[in-house]
């Protein structure tokens, strides 16, 4: 056992020695490599220190390589905009009128060699050519105002009135080459013509604006004004473009006809003179803001597209002038002294401003167009407060209306016709009339209008009540009565007014007329009716000696000196009855026939019977015919001769 221990022992020991001897000998590779690094370390020490002053050299050349490759290529960069420059010169002295495109191009450059050389540092002649790059440059901008003046200037006409008509909707066209003939002054019709006018605006019309500019121009144009802004000159751009587009538009709007008229020239034209300029100012209205200002300010937004609000502000000048032109008129008329007949006119230049109104606020947008927005908003106000005044005056002079005009035949007098008539028109303006009174009142319901009617009716009846009482005969007042009423429910009854009035109106009202009807019959057939009756026709005592005498049964009693003078009056009262009521008038021909025979029932029976009863007593005379002149045939022939307005030498006759 010790034996192995030794052995394996001995065995350790060889093995430890071993590996000493193995350290011992990398230790000794170790330094000899440690000494040999440490010398190459040196000699590359050594090495370096002696390359750097070539290495300095290489970068130095390396460098100044590269400075003049920068230096070449700056010299091209500035070689290239000194040709750029001499190009640009060149074209520009040449002028914009052989070639815009190319003179606008060559602007351009110029403006980019500015930029470039001052943006160059150190450069000893930069400021030189700076200098003459924008004297160069002014030049070419006054060349470029020149040519965008002389080239707007050129393609600048007044639109022709035919060409303005031919781009109105077709319904809209004058027939004969002007607007006026639309609206003849003489015409008594103006309620179909505004119902027309209505209906053609209600349908879906079309406007097409006239080409003022050629299409072709407004690129160029815009491009000259591009440069002119660009070079600080925006005011003389905005004097050329509304120096020039504004005398053009005046002047189409003259050639259309348009005048400026003020107060003191509207109250010295004659009324119809007068109705005819409002009928054509509407007209006029409608052509300046859908064709002439809407195609104007389609020009500006396409030449100044891009520049902000100067596309606004150059429409606002241009329009300027024109505007005035046609609200002065509107305004001279609405400040104008006030009559009935205006009222209607008042109502169509109202509407027009009304149906142009949202168009007007889309083309004068923009603050720069604030003042003409607010002098139409303000225009429309004033025409409608003029015709709201108007209306009050109308009633009002209806009822104190003190015209002396004869109507000596008891027919409609010539108010009533005329304030009919003006009732009829004022149902074609009921939508207007709504907005009148939403406006004034609160509220556009049927009832304002339905009052507003009643009190015109009643202010009409007062006067006519009035005028009545100027005739001398009781009869003939009541027939006058009677006519005049009569037309007013017959009008009412064939009109829109019916549906506001209602029926108890015209119910009322037409008893009203049958009670002058009675009236009438009464005061002028009365007395004449005296005479047929058989009151004091007979003796108090029951009998007498005319009684024998050829008569029969029914005229006993009856004097025969009595019954020829009841003859004889009546002869006498129904010739001067015919001689005067056929010089009446009842001109509706169904009244007229009614009338007759409401007397022919009560007269001819009472006739008939007295001649068949006393008749006797005068036939047997020597002068029968004297007595009994008529038949009731002839009385019923004469009576067909009654209120026919004959006159003196016809009834004669």
């Amino acid at each position: 056992m010790r034996i192995a221990v030794a052995g394996a022992g001995d065995l350790l020991s060889d093995k430890a020695a071993k590996m000493r001897e193995s350290l011992q000998k990398s230790q000794t590779i170790t330094d000899n490599v440690v000494s040999i690094l440490g010398s190459f370390d040196h000699r590359l020490s050594t090495l370096e220190t002696a390359m750097r002053p070539t290495q300095i050299r290489t970068h130095s050349i390396r460098k100044a390589h590269e400075n003049i490759d920068k230096t070449l290529k700056a010299a091209e960069v500035i070689l290239a905009h000194f040709d750029q420059f001499r190009q640009a010169e060149a074209k520009i002295l040449k002028g914009p009128h052989e070639d815009l495109e190319n003179y606008l191009q060559a602007i351009a450059k110029l403006r980019s060699s500015i930029q470039f050389f001052g943006s160059i540092k150190g450069f000893k002649s930069s400021d030189g050519i700076i200098n003459h790059a924008n004297n160069l440059l002014a030049k070419a901008i006054s060349k470029l105002e020149d040519e965008f003046k002389q080239l707007l200037s050129s393609h600048s006409k007044a639109v022709e009135p035919e060409h303005l008509f031919d781009c109105l909707p077709n319904s809209m066209r004058p027939s004969s080459g002007s607007p006026a003939n639309e609206h003849d002054p003489s015409d008594k019709n103006h309620s179909n013509h505004h119902s027309e006018a209505h209906n053609n605006i209600a349908d879906d019309v079309v406007y097409t604006p006239p080409t003022l500019i050629p299409p072709r121009v407004l690129p160029l144009l815009h491009d000259l004004a591009q440069q002119m802004i660009d070079a600080g000159h925006r005011q003389q751009l905005l004097k050329i473009y509304r120096d020039t587009r504004s005398n053009v538009l005046e002047e189409s709007l003259q050639k259309l006809g348009v005048e400026k008229l003020n107060k003191d020239d509207v109250q010295k034209l004659q009324w119809e003179v007068l109705e005819a300029k409002i009928g054509n100012w509407i007209h006029f209205m409608r052509i300046a803001v859908k064709l002439l200002f809407a195609g104007e300010s389609k020009v500006c937004d396409e030449i100044f597209e891009g520049f902000g609000s100067l596309s606004e502000q150059c429409f606002a000048e241009v329009t300027t002038n024109s505007v005035s032109m046609l609200l002065s008129f509107g305004e001279a008329i609405a400040k104008s002294k006030r009559s009935p007949e205006k009222l209607f006119v008042l109502l169509d230049m109202y509407e027009i401003m009304q149906e142009l109104h949202s168009e007007i606020e889309t083309l004068f947008k923009g603050k720069a167009c604030t003042e003409k927005r607010e002098a139409a908003t303000g225009l429309t106000k004033q025409l409608a407060q003029t015709a709201k005044d108007t209306f009050g005056d109308f009633e009002e002079a209806v009822e104190k209306d003190a015209t002396k005009t004869a109507v000596t035949d008891g027919t409609v007098h010539p108010l009533t016709s005329y304030v009919i008539n003006y009732v009829k028109f004022l149902f074609d303006y009921r939508s207007t009339l709504k907005q009148l009174f939403e406006e004034f009142e609160g509220t556009g319901d049927s009832p304002q209008l339905a009052s507003l009617t009643m009190r015109i009716m009643q202010a009409l009846q007062t006067n006519l009540d009035g005028k009545s009482k100027q005739y001398k005969d009781l009869a003939l007042t009541h027939l006058f009565l009677m006519n005049n009423i009569h037309y007013i429910v017959r009008s009412v009854r064939r009109s829109e007014a019916k549906d506001l009035l209602g029926d108890d109106w015209v119910q009322r009202h037409r008893r009203i007329v049958q009670q002058h009807a009675n009236q009438y019959k009464r005061n002028a057939w009365a007395k004449i009716l005296q005479c047929l009756s058989i009151q004091g026709l007979t003796s108090s005592g029951g009998g007498s000696g005319t009684a024998g005498d050829g008569g029969s049964g029914s005229s006993s009693g009856a004097s025969r000196a009595v019954v020829k003078d009841r003859f004889k009056t009546f002869n006498i009262m129904f010739e001067e009855l015919h001689q005067k009521q056929s010089q009446w008038t009842v001109p509706d021909s169904e009244l007229r026939e009614s009338l007759r025979l409401a007397v022919a029932e009560v007269l001819l029976p009472a006739y008939r019977s007295f001649v068949k009863r006393f008749g006797s007593l005068v036939e047997s005379g020597k002068s029968a015919q004297k007595y009994i002149k008529y038949t009731a045939e002839d009385l019923d022939r004469m009576l067909g001769e009654f209120f026919e307005g004959k006159n003196t030498n016809e009834s004669k006759r």
